[in-house]
């Protein structure tokens, strides 16, 4: 009986440590959460593998960092609960830093400055926000273009805010004429009407979003990929990037080019 005791505890501290060398290893990975249908930004190709601008910034950001990444496929909503339960260390999805987020999440210095555009059928007499009065209005559910839609209902007059899982349904829905225009951000969908043909960005409404990688509140691998992102900006990398995926370079005095803090609550 004692030896077999023995044996168990032999056996207990080989497999701790061989637990402990799966950590060490699982420490160079950053784990990434991604939205896998938003492009520009990130989406999937048919291999299984992620393509975009923040794929591009969140490997390039882990390469300076000494790490290599692991990226997974989220709903939009979900990126949120896997960044505080530690399931993933970074989230990735044209997210707007905001000061209700920042409570409960981390993020490195923006990198990219955004607009919200009102988007409707080609041929809708829809043109400028105001038009929007008694009309329903189809948003991300989670996204800012959701929080603005909602908080701005009373106000502009809309008849419902409709929220959707996925960008592929609202969509689907404004073509079938179930809703009347779409309010998301210009970015993605400038670049979702390059090969999406019928649909138009009307109207901008001026929000001064700006998008970071988010993480897990405090995370202690914040400030080392804020600092990899730093770099970027100053050797040009990070404008190279988006000169790759939006086809012009970042403007002048942009987050993409200029350095900036990171945010706080």
């Amino acid at each position: 009986m004692n030896l077999t005791r023995r044996n168990l505890l032999v056996l207990a501290t080989v497999v701790g440590m061989a637990g402990g060398s799966h950590l060490a290893y699982a420490a160079d990975v950053l784990n990434v959460g991604s939205y896998p249908n938003n492009p520009p930004f990130e989406y999937k190709t048919a291999s299984g593998t992620f393509e975009g601008f923040e794929v591009d910034i969140v490997n390039e950001a882990a390469k300076r960092a000494g790490m290599t990444t692991n990226i997974a496929d989220y709903g939009f909503q979900a990126l949120f609960a896997a960044t505080s339960s530690k399931r993933i260390d970074v989230a990735i999805s044209s997210i707007t830093i905001t000061p209700e987020r920042l409570k409960s999440q981390s993020f490195a210095q923006p990198y990219y400055d955004s607009d919200m555009g009102i988007a409707t059928k080609d041929s809708s007499p829809i043109k400028v926000l105001a038009d929007l009065k008694d009309k329903t209005v189809g948003v991300l559910s989670g996204s800012t273009g959701e929080k603005w839609a909602n908080d701005n209902k009373a106000t502009q007059g809309f008849a419902d805010v409709k929220g959707y899982n996925a960008q592929q349904d609202v969509f689907l829905d404004l073509g079938a004429g179930r809703i009347d225009a779409i309010i998301s951000d210009v970015p993605g969908m400038e670049y979702l009407f390059v090969k999406t043909k019928g649909f138009a960005i009307k109207d901008r409404i001026k929000t001064g979003e700006q998008y970071g990688l988010m993480m897990t509140k405090d995370s202690p691998l914040v400030g080392k990929i804020n600092d990899a992102i730093t770099a970027m900006k100053k050797d040009g990398t990070l404008e190279k990037i988006h000169e790759k995926w939006f086809g012009s370079k970042a403007p002048a005095g942009s987050s993409t080019v200029t350095e900036m803090p990171i945010p706080k609550a």
